[in-house]
């Protein structure tokens, strides 16, 4: 039996648990699938926060989500008001991201990898594939969203064996259905709300535009807003944003 101090973290449904005790680096997939197999939490992820202040997911992905988030539960426990920047070490990316939060309004914003490529597919749908790094996501429209349809377009993932995480964002109008998968973790989830599916999306809509384009997705459990720049065609700046609550830390035996 081991105990946990965790916080649970809500940003735009998309259900995240902040580990505080400190957790081994190689013991964080076992860890993350004990949690997310206790129902009670309805976890769709678990970041790990590291004694150095690093955010490590389970598999060592990025997620927007999560490190929004996390800025917002570090501007908590600082006691910070109003608006505040800061830069953060989380996992998946090879740099300090910019958190921005508002701690009034109850929101934060996470700067986000660019893309490294972004190509058409035909198959299993007409769509839009977009990597960001250690995690890709395909973008299709009007396709319903099913593991079916998944398992289809998984090969078109097979090709990096690098991405931490994949998945299918599912678009109809301003609403998306992301479908995400992390082979560590050995999980498959329908998520809340996924950020980096957000910016795909809003990648995916942005081409052939100049400046900035910006775009607010309803999904299941919550809206998240993506913004791109591009410059000649090309993403030069992305982030996303939204609202995001916290519970208060508490014990969790696993």
């Amino acid at each position: 039996m081991r105990k946990l101090r965790v916080v649970r973290a809500d940003p735009a449904g998309n259900i995240t648990l902040f580990v505080l005790t400190p957790v081994g680096k190689a013991e964080c997939a076992a860890v993350a699938a004990q949690l997310m197999a206790i129902r009670e939490l309805q976890a769709e992820q678990v970041g790990f926060i590291f004694p150095n202040g690093h955010m490590e997911m389970e598999a060592g992905e990025f997620c927007g989500n999560a490190s929004r988030a996390y800025g917002f539960l570090l501007a908590k426990q600082q006691g910070l008001a109003g608006c505040r920047s800061m830069q953060l070490s989380v996992s998946g990316c090879d740099h300090p991201i910019t958190v921005t939060v508002d701690m009034d309004a109850g929101t934060a914003e996470a700067e986000m990898p660019l893309p490294k490529f972004v190509r058409p597919v035909d198959a299993p749908a007409t769509g839009t594939l977009v990597h960001l790094g250690g995690i890709a996501h395909l973008v299709v429209q009007d396709v319903p969203p099913s593991r079916e349809f998944f398992a289809q377009a998984e090969p078109l993932f097979a090709a990096d064996p690098a991405l931490d995480a994949y998945g299918v964002c599912f678009v109809e109008g301003d609403r998306m259905t992301p479908l995400v998968k992390v082979p560590e973790a050995g999980t498959l989830v329908f998520e809340g709300s996924c950020g980096s599916g957000t910016l795909a999306c809003a990648v995916a809509m942005s081409q052939g535009r100049e400046g900035i384009f910006s775009v607010s997705l309803r999904q299941p459990a919550g809206t998240v807003n993506a913004s791109v720049t591009r410059q000649d065609g090309a993403v030069i700046a992305a982030s996303i944003g939204g609202p995001v609550t916290l519970s208060e830390p508490f014990e969790v035996t696993i």
